[in-house]
């Protein structure tokens, strides 16, 4: 006779300096071990970019920015969703490649070093050592973060990632699911390529242009290896569509670059992206339209 196993379900957010294998965790995470993945993102308080469903789990998981000391604004805000991480987790996975010695910020690490829930230090590219490393690395990070549970992981390789994924399970708090399990990824796939395009947006147009745009994903067809896209950049005026464009499409192919490197590194998979943009007169102020973006339903 199997005992009922109470579901558990929470947030679980990814922190770390730039370049040490964040995706590479989320996509070995989401993988192959999904009943169903729905991607979200931008919801009022988090940003979730997987959700892995079992049948006594939900885990949302949260990749965040690299970790830098803001150079200017635009890294400020950037680090703004890492102070998130800290506010809304009930995992939080620190991640830390083999050879790094600290934080790129003080202040961030002293919350890590306070936390109160659960901390995971991951020490990732073991397969880029020795033993000796490995052990001088596992010594200072023992030192260091304390409150942390250590594992030695290779994201890329998959070594050491079944068992994180295991305790990560056994930390959620127990809670009904946060999301249906039955539901179907296309529509949150499509709000995660319109988030994904409107953050380009924020981050390249100033004044009251971001606040002005609506994505609309039309197509999405995903073959083995390529996932087609096609999205529409809605603005309200016929200025504001010659800015996102810019000089001879410069600024539009930009948009559309930084985004395709995004979706490539979530959906791990090739992307085929097309960009237009349209007019869509004064759609802020329209009942109908604000209901065919998700608003005042």
């Amino acid at each position: 006779m199997t005992e009922n196993k109470p579901h558990r379900a929470g947030f679980v957010n990814i922190i770390g300096n730039p370049n040490v294998g964040k995706s590479t965790l989320m996509n070995a995470f989401v993988g192959e071990r999904l009943s169903i993945i729905t991607s979200k993102a931008q919801t009022t308080r988090h940003r979730i970019l997987g959700i892995v469903n079992g049948d006594d789990f939900q885990m949302l998981l949260s990749d965040t920015p690299g970790i830098l000391k803001p150079a200017y604004e635009l890294q400020a805000s950037m680090m703004g969703f890492v102070k998130s991480a800290f506010e809304d987790a009930d995992v939080l996975l620190y991640l830390v490649e083999l050879g790094e010695k600290d934080l790129k910020d003080e202040k961030f690490f002293d919350k890590i070093t306070n936390a109160k829930i659960p901390v995971l230090l991951l020490l990732n590219k073991i397969d880029k050592g020795n033993e000796e490393q490995l052990a001088e690395s596992l010594k200072l990070w023992q030192e260091k973060v304390p409150n942390a549970e250590i594992f030695a992981i290779s994201a890329l390789e998959n070594f050491g990632v079944p068992q994180v994924f295991n305790r990560i399970i056994e930390l959620l708090p127990e809670s009904p699911p946060f999301y249906p399990k039955d539901q179907l990824t296309d529509k949150p796939e499509r709000f995660f390529v319109n988030e994904i395009i409107r953050e380009k947006i924020l981050m390249h147009y100033k004044k009251e242009i971001p606040y002005s745009v609506e994505i609309d994903t039309e197509e999405f067809f995903e073959d083995e290896n390529i996932i087609r896209i096609r999205s529409v950049i809605m603005v309200e005026r016929e200025t504001q569509k010659g800015i996102i464009i810019g000089h001879k499409g410069t600024a539009l192919k930009r948009v559309g670059v930084e985004s395709r490197k995004d979706l490539e590194k979530f959906f791990g998979k090739q992307i085929h992206l097309e960009t237009y943009v349209k007019v869509n007169k004064n759609w802020r102020s329209n009942d109908k339209q604000l209901r065919r973006f998700g608003y005042n339903n």
